[in-house]
This record gives structure tokens, sequence and C-alpha cells, in this order.
């Protein structure tokens, strides 16, 4: 018979949802955790297309993979070391970063970068160490408060860190500005600005400082594809007693007296449970599933006056094409026209992208040269690019069944696709001609399969206002109803892990440390083509 009572419902099985489920089930509770989609792992599934095509839509590279790095500790500290293995992308250069006619790629490690950077900007020698030096002290300052989420709490103990202080109230653009002066140099150090997709001017300085610090020591890609990564969770959470359901979608938190007593489900069963930790956004959370009516005039405050993160086309796609004789390596390949990103991401934001023959700014990634595993026969490759757009441009269509939208939608989806594929092309001439497969996913794609608000892919947006204390805390303000995920601590792959294990040590009353005691093996690492010449270690 099924159980009805739990001690910790999860809702959402993203990267945030299973790394709080994964330890507490450890710990003795009862867990389980509901899925609305048909596979787990929310922004870190995968999923196949034409049969044979594997495609991963929310993860592309992940920091602290490395020997001492925050994420191995994580993986070998819950015990899905057992499962999961890296590839490392190209240690000279995990990140390609090409604006116009220039092409500069970023190395692993802080002092490779620096040497490089000052050899292709000598003139900007004092700032480039300067810039670097204060992203380190910034992020390791927060390091030594803890929890982002402390932030809120500690204004006065960071006062004490100055010159670190300012940086709360300023913005990623006022960071590089403050150091550097060359435009080219300004755009290189700003062009991970689709790690949180704002445009620099607006990023928080913090946000802007943790992306540049979390990949200091190189980029890493899960061996198999992204879905490698909830399915190590998944088994780590049955091996501690845990469960899962999924297409199994949550459609109301249950409060009494401004406490959470369990769940319904889209079926009408009812779960209860002592506590509940949601992975949902907050106006999934908070709008959808518990209603206005429930919540304090603040909360209520707060969630009209949110701003969620941009949404994104994504353009999965396979070649019969030799891309390595192309030049390309598993690096990323980030695609500007020009250097003035901040006009870039703007345009992106206010639709005016949408328009164009070809899109002025790309994110690119070459899945089979990252991971050798996922080639399907000799010269074939699949990649997979992204462009920002919001999601007004989208939203009539939003009533329509997806999957069954009606034609003008298929033809938008087609022209943008051209689009993306002209940007493409004038970087690795030949391709287009060479696509044997494609599918364009929009910001309906996102909101349907994700259930993300406006089809949002990194939670609320991480502007000076809405992070730290001005993001959503863990603990909400129903007991025993917790959060987590890219709405919270931080976002990305590993802002939410860090989210999920914050929950868990909450109820669990615990420092987070203590959730990683499974001594799990060494986590498994290898450079994604030892054979490739533009790829070595040199």
């Amino acid at each position: 018979m099924e159980n009805s009572n739990y001690d910790v419902i999860i809702i959402g099985s993203g990267a945030g949802g299973l790394a709080a489920a994964v330890p507490l089930a450890q710990a003795g509770l009862s867990v389980i955790v509901y899925e609305q989609h048909e596979v787990p792992g929310g922004w870190t599934h995968s999923f196949i297309l034409n049969n044979k095509y594997r495609f991963s839509p929310g993860v592309h590279y992940i920091g602290g993979i490395g020997p001492g790095g925050s994420m191995k500790k994580i993986y070998e500290g819950l015990g899905v070391s057992n499962d999961l293995s890296f590839y490392e992308l190209n240690p000279n250069g995990y990140d390609h970063i090409m604006i116009a006619n220039e092409q500069f790629d970023l190395p692993k490690g802080k002092e490779n970068l620096s040497a490089k950077l000052k050899e292709r900007f000598p003139h900007e020698e004092k700032g480039i160490d300067s810039y670097l030096n204060m992203v380190s002290k910034m992020i390791k300052t927060l390091q030594s408060l803890g929890d982002i989420e402390t932030i809120g709490g500690a204004i006065k103990s960071i006062s004490k860190t100055m010159p670190v202080i300012k940086w709360l109230f300023l913005s990623g653009q006022d960071l590089i500005d403050r150091y550097i002066s060359d435009p080219l140099l300004k755009g290189i150090l700003s062009a991970q600005s689709g790690d949180h997709g704002m445009p620099p001017s607006q990023v928080s300085a913090f946000v802007h400082a943790g992306i540049t610090h979390h990949y200091f020591d190189g980029g890493y890609y899960p061996k198999g594809g992204a879905y490698t990564i909830p399915r190590a969770f998944i088994k780590a959470l049955k091996r501690a007693g845990g469960e899962i359901r999924v297409k199994n979608p949550v459609e109301k938190i249950l409060i009494k007296d401004k406490k959470v007593i369990g769940i319904q489900l889209a079926d009408g069963s009812e779960i209860t449970a002592k506590y509940i930790i949601s992975n949902a956004d907050p106006e999934t959370t908070f709008g959808k599933m518990i209603g206005r009516g429930h919540l304090s005039k603040k909360l209520n405050r707060k969630l009209n006056k949110v701003k969620y993160s941009i949404s994104s086309l994504s353009l999965f796609f396979a070649v019969d094409m030799d891309l390595q004789a192309a030049g390309l390596d598993s690096g990323n390949y980030w695609l500007y026209d020009h250097e003035d990103l901040n006009r870039l991401y703007r345009m992106a934001q206010n639709g005016e992208t949408l328009v164009l023959d070809e899109f002025p700014a790309l994110f690119l990634t070459i899945t089979t040269l990252k991971d050798p595993t996922k080639k399907i026969k000799e010269g074939h490759h699949t990649c997979e690019a992204f462009a920002f757009v919001g999601y007004n441009a989208f939203s009539k269509w939003s009533n329509e069944v997806s999957g069954k939208r009606s034609e003008d939608y298929q033809e938008l989806k087609k022209n943008l696709a051209e689009s993306m594929f002209k940007a493409i092309e004038k970087r690795i001439p030949g391709i287009r001609e060479k696509v044997v497969y494609w599918n364009l996913g929009t910001p309906l794609t996102n909101e349907h399969y994700i259930n993300t608000t406006r089809g949002n892919i990194y939670g609320i947006e991480k502007s000076r206002k809405q992070v730290g204390p001005g993001a959503f805390p863990i603990q909400t303000e129903f007991k025993n109803l917790l959060m987590c995920g890219a709405s919270t601590l931080s976002h990305g792959i590993a802002g939410v892990t860090v989210s999920g294990l914050a929950a868990a040590a909450k109820i669990l009353q615990c420092d987070r440390s203590y959730l990683l005691n499974q001594k799990g093996p060494e986590l498994k690492v290898e450079l994604s083509d030892k054979n490739n010449p533009l790829n070595g270690t040199d």
C-alpha cells in the first residue's frame, strides 16, 4: 500500500531538491520527491531526439570538480561519486571568447589566466592583477561568512571587511570598470554574462565575481551527459531508503495555522509530512501551490515586485562534419558581434534580437567533443546553441497545447533557428549544409518541461536588489516549509546544490559540513580528448 505520510516531501527533482533529499534520507528520515516531468532532474535532465541524439539543455559545464573543489567535496561527501564521473574541458580554453574577429581562450588556473591576459593586454597589467585579486577577495569574504543567505544578517560583519562591502551595492560592470579601461578586455571579462543572463551593468557584482571565481580552476562536464547527475543522486537516495515519483505534479501545498501539513497531488490524493521543501520557483510555490490569499502582505508585495531571469532559445542539432578538423574542441564558445556586451544583453531583454537576420550573441557547445561517449558514429557530432530572449514575444501562444501549437509559432521557430545558424556559420563556415537534424526550444518549452515562471532559466533575476537579503530565504514564513533552488542562495548547478544542502541542514539542525559524511570514492575525472592537439595540457 502506498505510504501517505513522510518526514519530508520534496517538490521538484532539480539539483537543489535532490541535494536536499539525499542527506535527509541518509540521516534516517522518510523522504519522497515528487516530480511533474516524466524524467527527473529539472535543468539537469537529458533527452533523446530523433531516436539517437542525446541533449542536455541545462548543464554545459561545472566548476569545483578538480582537486580540493567544492563540488568534488559535495559529490564525494554525499556518496554520489559512486555513480558519477566527469570529463575536464580543454584546460587551455574551457571557454573560448569570440568578439568580432578576436578570440581569447580562458585557461584553467587563476595564475594562468592572469599571465595570458597580461600577455594579450600588457598595458592593463596592474588592473588585471587588481581585478582578479578583488574577485578572489570578494568570494573568500562570502565563504568566510557561510551561506550567502546570511548576508542579510551579516552586513555589520561584512562592513569590517572593507573594501569588499561597497560591492554589495554595485554591478559587475562597476567591478570591471574600477580596474580595466581597454574596451576589448572589458568584453572578455564580462563574456561569461550568459551564465547569469543579464547585462553586466545590471547584475550584482558578487554574482559576476562568483561566476568568474567558480571557473578559475576550469570547467567539467558529466560523463554520459547531464542526466547522470540526477541518476547518481537517485541511486544514493534509494540506497538510503528514499523514494521518488515522476509524472506526479503537486497541485497544492496544504497549510493549517501557517504551518505546512502536506500536499495535494494533481490526481486529488493527499500526502502528509512534517516538512516540505519546494524546489519550484517562488511564483509556483507561493502563488500557485499555496495561493496568494494565504500569504502575508510582505510576501505578496515581494512576489508582485520580483523580476524573473531571462529565458532562452535552445537549438539542438547534429552535424555530419569533422568539427575537430574545423578547429573546434571541448571548450565552450561565446560568440559576440562586438565588445559592448551591455548593449547585446539589453537587446536580448528587449526582444530586439528576434527581428534580426542573425543573432549577435550566442553560446555554442559541441557535446560530443566534451564527452566522447556521446558520439553516434564517426564524423557525427551533437551541438547545442543558446540565445537569450525575453518571454513576451512568445506569450500569445502560451495557452496552446505544447507540441500542437499553431503554424505561425512553428514558422517563427524555423526563422529563429535559421538566424542562429547564420551566426554559427559565420564562425564555422560550411556547418549549415552539414546539419542532419535540428530542433528548437523556446521559452514556452522551458515553461512546459521545467515548470518555470515565464520560462526563466536562472530563477529570479540576479540584480543587486534580488541577491543576498533580496533573494528568497531557505526558511519561508510558513512553519516547516523550506525552499531551495535558483531563487534562494544562488543559481547554476553549484548554487542550487548548496541551497539544497542548506535546506537539509536546517531540518537536521546541523552544520552543512556534517551532511557530507558518506566517504564516497574519489570522483573520477579524465580529459575530454587526450588525442586532440587543440586540447592538450602543455
